[in-house]
């Protein structure tokens, strides 16, 4: 084989390594937070007092996850810049080189397009619209407008994740009631503390990429006294949730315990200066954002566990 034939070999092999694969294109999807909006709108469908079509219910919690994907997808193409610069991101599909942010806008507009239409049709109108103004608001009123010009990019933006578990109700029954908005303002409430928890020990990522996260602008400090008063109203409303449509004994005993350590967990942040923080590398507060993960999953597992329960006339009150 001659030397021309070996480089060109090389060069080839060379170029294959550097293609995106498909997990690349997936990772564009966000698969965490995908998970979280895939659960969340499960719970909200079975939830539901309307008995859905297994068949139906898939298709629906799948579309909503479509539509979940699109809107990550076209997070990244629009947060390319910041994406760089932070440590927390720089290995995501376009930072690194191995999608174009030309192709992550295009898989984007084409996901979010495909699962709004296939929701409207697969349940209803109205569950397809939701979802269109879901993608809607993450994509245009957080991403492109709070996240880079308030403090409130996530208090505001915090409600394009909470809306999963009432687009799931609304593709049940079509319609709106109370408790979607229980689950809604759950998550919302949920989001700040969980977010500014993650800003406490991740500060310097938003310093480099001019992000006004709260740690920014107002200090850890000021985060940390906002973590506390988000965390105490938070565990109020969880726990008088427990006395709604979808609430119930099994659902208190979580919102109890639950809201017990997380409670403790921001009273021990509120009280930590900065050299504690230091000293023991943010300690205290990795270990409250690994509960607030484990916090939203085991409430919205309880109160799939009370809708099943009553399906069988075994829960609620």
């Amino acid at each position: 084989m001659s030397d021309a034939s070996i480089n060109a070999s090389t060069v080839n092999a060379q170029t294959r390594a550097d293609e995106a694969s498909f997990g690349d294109y997936f990772a564009l999807l966000k698969p965490r937070v995908m998970s979280l909006v895939v659960f969340t709108a499960l719970v909200g469908l079975l939830a539901a007092p309307v008995p859905v079509h297994p068949f139906v219910g898939f298709c629906a919690i799948l579309f909503i996850a479509i539509g979940g994907g699109a809107s990550g997808a076209l997070n990244m193409w629009w947060d390319a810049d910041i994406d760089k610069v932070m440590k927390r991101t720089k290995g995501r599909p376009i930072p690194s080189g191995k999608v174009e942010e030309g192709e992550a806008l295009a898989l984007g507009l084409a996901l979010s397009g495909m699962s709004v239409m296939m929701l409207a049709l697969a349940t209803n109108i109205f569950a397809g619209a939701f979802l269109a103004f879901t993608i809607f608001f993450y994509v245009v009123i957080y991403t492109m407008w709070l996240k880079r010009s308030t403090p409130q990019n996530i208090v505001i933006g915090g409600a394009a994740g909470a809306f999963p578990p009432v687009i799931g109700w609304v593709a049940a029954t079509g319609s709106m009631s109370i408790e979607p908005w229980l689950m809604f303002a759950l998550t919302f409430m949920w989001t700040p503390p969980h977010f500014w928890a993650l800003a406490l020990f991740m500060r310097s990522d938003y310093d480099d990429a001019g992000v006004p996260m709260l740690t920014v602008t107002h200090g850890r400090k000021a985060t940390r006294t906002h973590i506390l008063v988000y965390t105490v109203l938070l565990a109020l409303l969880a726990i008088g949730t427990a006395f709604s449509g979808i609430g119930g004994p099994v659902y208190l005993v979580v919102a109890v315990v639950l809201n017990a350590l997380f409670l403790r967990g921001a009273w021990k942040i509120s009280r930590r200066t900065e050299e504690d923080a230091e000293a023991d590398n943010f300690k205290v507060e990795r270990s409250f954002f690994k509960l607030s993960l484990l916090y939203l999953f085991l409430h919205f597992g309880a109160i799939l566990v009370e809708a099943l329960l009553k399906n069988y006339g075994l829960g609620g009150w």
